[in-house]
């Protein structure tokens, strides 16, 4: 039966929008890593950087790192938590350059603990389920020449993904606590500017050559 070019254009039009949704579709549920996964995928980043950390150097391991951790940590979070009613109290320039020093911070961290390889390992040992449907996931840095290191990701969903917002010492003490405790202390005395020199002083030193 004969049909019109405008009902082949229809018809036509219809299939190209059912595809690009189930496209859309499949695009996003790609990109929706599990909780472990987001774990797993930076520890090869950090392993990644410890073969290569003397060819790198502290800046090229800051460098190489950089994406990395903001795909994995939320880490504006993070530095809310730990700021607590002083975030709420500054004003969005003084929150923004405190997400930045935190940042800076952070990365450097990593950078300068994370420097040399000699067969080191990351194990992912077990995933549960936390308070306000967290994911923790248990992890042990596998040492070839010293004891063994266990670290518990807290990960919250956000938009859709899975971040990072705090790592348990030993499965017990929150790195996040532990940084509240330090900050607090130091914006009493100094305020969120004291707070954002001192960050950024500390990722200085860390990443000097």
């Amino acid at each position: 039966m004969y049909r019109s070019w405008g009902t082949y254009s229809r018809c036509a039009n219809k299939i190209l929008f059912f595809l690009s949704f189930l496209l859309a579709a499949h695009l996003a549920m790609a990109e929706e890593l599990p909780a472990h996964a987001v774990v797993e995928e930076f520890h090869d980043s950090l392993l990644a950087i410890m073969k290569e950390a003397k060819q790198l150097g502290s800046k090229g391991r800051y460098e190489q790192l950089a994406p990395k951790f903001d795909q994995a940590f939320d880490k504006r979070r993070m530095i809310r938590v730990a700021t607590g009613r002083f975030w709420k109290d500054a004003g969005e320039a003084k929150q923004a350059d405190l997400l930045a020093a935190f940042r800076r911070m952070s990365i450097s961290t990593y950078a300068s603990q994370f420097d040399s390889y000699s067969g080191q390992a990351f194990e992912t040992v077990g995933e549960r389920t936390g308070q306000k449907e967290r994911a923790l996931i248990e992890t042990r840095i596998v040492d070839r020449d010293g004891p063994k290191a266990d670290l518990t990701y807290v990960l919250e969903k956000v938009k859709g993904h899975w971040l990072i917002v705090d790592i348990l010492l030993d499965n017990s003490i929150s790195q996040l606590a532990v940084r509240r405790s330090e900050y607090r202390r130091l914006l009493g005395k100094q305020g969120v500017d004291g707070l954002i020199a001192a960050l950024n002083r500390l990722a200085d030193n860390l990443i000097a050559p």
